[in-house]
């Protein structure tokens, strides 16, 4: 969808179809004249003009990516504009599939638009969505969601710097911990990295953007979340937009602060909206959060 805002005054009045036969859609990228989508089942290119309101040429296939279980694909261009990044999540909770479903999954893959050819760049992640880069260091961020079935709190949603060739523990350890209801892989499981910052079990973030220091009043530098919420715990969390403060090219190690709340029922019974994506806006001086129980975009300003 085309969501422009013409006249900035921070609400779109122009809302219609930008690109339709999609499967799946959720990651977008643009460089130059290039607009890419993240499709369930591929990576996709389609030639843009700027200015356009609907691309109606056919698509380019960049890559294939494997269906079912967790299905978004998100898309963010390295700095240098020459490669794509795209994150893929795990079939199914832990391995109860068998090693060979999971094959090419739960990791982030690194796209050559040049070449067209496509490598793991970190792998044993169950289930990357939002990516995200940290300035200061220039290194690749995500948020993951973690596995089920080990209680509320066990094991957190995290935040992590992405290591190039580095193995994140999934399915086979979490956080140092070997998880005994997978097949044993004592090799891998020892290879495990531990994340940055754990976001509380089931949280289910999704989006992440960094935000600069001055975006909001009273804000620092640091990454922001959209939390999707949590399914399967006592009492659900999640429901909301947080922020995560740096220093230094990490998290300063406060818990994550409030940006906008009041998704979840007080009965718990019912969601107003479940946050997903996040961006900067236009302006320089808000946030964009999709919200896709709600329907709408919210718009999140100082004022």
């Amino acid at each position: 969808m085309l969501l422009r805002d013409s006249d900035g005054d921070g609400v779109a009045e122009i809302v219609e179809p930008f690109l339709t036969g999609l499967r799946q859609p959720y990651g977008m990228a643009l460089k130059g004249d290039t607009f890419y989508v993240g499709n369930t089942d591929a990576v996709l290119a389609y030639p843009y003009a700027g200015g356009e309101k609907q691309i109606t040429a056919p698509g380019k296939k960049l890559m294939d990516t494997k269906t079912e279980g967790h299905w978004t694909r998100n898309l963010l261009l390295s700095k240098d504009g020459s490669k794509l990044f795209v994150a893929v999540g795990s079939q199914g909770n832990i391995d109860e599939n068998g090693v060979a479903a999971e094959e090419g999954r739960a990791c982030i893959y690194e796209l050559d638009l040049a070449s067209g050819q496509n490598r793991i760049f970190a792998g044993g992640l169950r289930n990357p969505v939002g990516m995200a880069w940290e300035p200061v260091t220039g290194s690749l961020w995500t948020v993951v969601n973690e596995r089920d079935g080990l209680g509320d709190e066990v094991p957190p949603d995290y935040l992590t710097s992405v290591k190039e060739g580095g193995f994140y523990g999934w399915p086979y350890a979490y956080w140092g911990i070997v998880d005994d209801r997978t097949k044993p892989n004592p090799e891998l499981a020892a290879k495990a990295l531990v994340p940055d910052y754990a976001l509380g079990g089931h949280t289910a973030s999704l989006g992440l953007c960094w935000m600069p220091a001055g975006t909001l009043p009273g804000f620092g530098d640091g990454m922001v979340i959209g939390q999707h919420g949590s399914w399967n715990r006592s009492r659900l969390s999640g429901y909301k937009l947080v922020f995560v403060a740096f220093e230094n090219g990490k998290p300063t190690g406060a818990p994550p602060r409030d940006i906008l709340t009041g998704f979840l029922g007080p009965d718990e019974k019912f969601s107003y909206g479940r946050p997903v994506g996040v961006t900067i806006g236009p302006d320089g001086k808000s946030l964009l959060m999709a919200d896709d129980v709600g329907d709408v975009v919210w718009r999140v300003t100082g004022a």
